[in-house]
């Protein structure tokens, strides 16, 4: 590795020795006065944090992860995919290894950029900000900091010898830059809610309005879950229909434990019946359903249109006031779908930066040589695509 990535780590390793060092002392003093002692996070200042900017690396202890999280919720560039939780989901969950960067000028944190590395035969070997997410790249309130997490990302990728490092921007990083590609593939919908169910109701165009009115009169209602046991069965006939492979169980549910009430499971009934189910998060005052699906009952009864309605009037009620649709491929029935909604296609400028590779990755159903497989997929029997989706789809990130 090199010199900025050294830095870090050495930084890190001190910080843990220290933070560890800290502990043992004041377990001793404890144990001495027998009292409890003061809380973990106290002790002494721990090295590294002048008034000159430092990359770092993210490590364990809660008070640093607070205050990544603390910056992620101010920063206006963040999103809900750079918060640290995403660390724990995918080296627990997937085992792939990450290094989340932050800097710090004066002591305080002044932008943050998580990597993953995803390497397998099928998809490749890249470097990613961020693998599972639809947003990521650098987030950052200073240009200082934003140039120094560039470095330290490129200097990781050239040292690893990914094909490519990407960033999943939500805006444009680096307009004008020869040595960042990006392509016309992925797009976002976005839309403001207000409190006002009959508002929001009427902003949905009339024929998406009339199915969402037809789930109503045939008594759909939505419930939130504690687990993702029902939304995972929605989930995953949804997705075999589709000819993807499915997430595991467990991710889902390592979602709802990491991310808390921040992540709701919210599942579709008619008379006690399973229809559909959707996984959201929350983030500031905005709600995006990521992870959703019906059964097949859902096509007779509009479940899919009623599910989404439900979701905005219940975070409506709990404040927030944007709607995020989440990414679709242009040419895709979900793009079609969310248009019908009402939602303009907003393109997200996602950039490449070649290393090892010389093309830009093509990993994605709409491309032709994934058409057998998607085909032969759908006609797998759902208990056998169920317990070798996971071993892909790891890999697809």
């Amino acid at each position: 590795m090199t010199s900025i990535i050294e830095a870090a780590a050495e930084r890190r390793a001190a910080r843990a020795k220290a933070e560890a060092e800290a502990a043992t002392a004041l377990a001793v003093a404890a144990g001495k006065s027998g009292t409890a002692g003061p809380a973990q996070g106290a002790g002494p200042a721990l090295p590294g944090f002048g008034a000159a900017p430092l990359v770092q690396l993210l490590g364990n202890s809660a008070d640093e992860r607070a205050r990544w999280d603390a910056f992620v919720q101010t920063c206006p560039q963040a999103t809900f995919f750079h918060r640290s939780g995403w660390q724990t989901v995918i080296e627990r969950c997937y085992g792939h290894p990450t290094w989340f960067f932050y800097v710090e000028e004066g002591g305080v944190i002044t932008g943050v950029l998580p990597l993953a590395r995803m390497k397998s035969r099928l998809f490749g070997h890249y470097l990613a900000s961020l693998p599972f997410c639809v947003y990521g790249g650098v987030a950052a309130i200073t240009e200082t900091a934003r140039r120094l997490l560039d470095q330290a990302a490129e200097e990781l990728a050239a040292a690893l010898g990914v094909g490519h490092l990407e960033y999943r921007n939500y805006a444009p990083a680096h307009p004008g830059d020869p040595k960042w590609q990006g392509k016309d593939l992925y797009y976002t919908f976005r839309k403001a809610i207000s409190g006002d169910d009959e508002e929001n109701l009427n902003a949905i165009p009339r024929k998406q309005r009339a199915m969402v009115r037809k789930g109503i009169k045939l008594g759909l209602e939505g419930v939130v879950d504690d687990n993702v046991e029902r939304m995972f069965t929605a989930y995953a006939h949804s997705v075999h229909r589709l000819g993807t492979p499915v997430f595991p169980k467990q991710y889902f549910a390592m979602l709802k434990d990491v991310f808390q009430d921040d992540c709701e499971v919210r599942v579709i009934l008619q008379d006690g019946k399973l229809v559909a189910a959707v996984l959201s998060f929350f983030f500031r005052d905005e709600v995006l359903p990521y992870y959703g699906g019906g059964m097949d009952l859902a096509r007779d009864v509009a479940g899919n249109d009623f599910m989404y309605w439900n979701l905005m009037q219940a975070a409506a009620a709990k404040g927030c006031r944007l709607f995020d649709f989440g990414r679709s491929k242009k040419g895709t029935g979900a793009f079609d779908f969310k248009k019908n909604w009402g939602f303009t296609a907003q393109p997200i400028p996602y950039e490449y930066q070649l290393f090892a590779s010389d093309t830009l990755p093509d990993v994605n159903p709409l491309n032709p040589k994934y058409q057998l497989f998607i085909k032969l997929w759908k006609a797998m029997p759902l208990p056998l695509a169920n317990a070798l989706g996971p071993h892909i789809v790891k890999h697809l990130g």
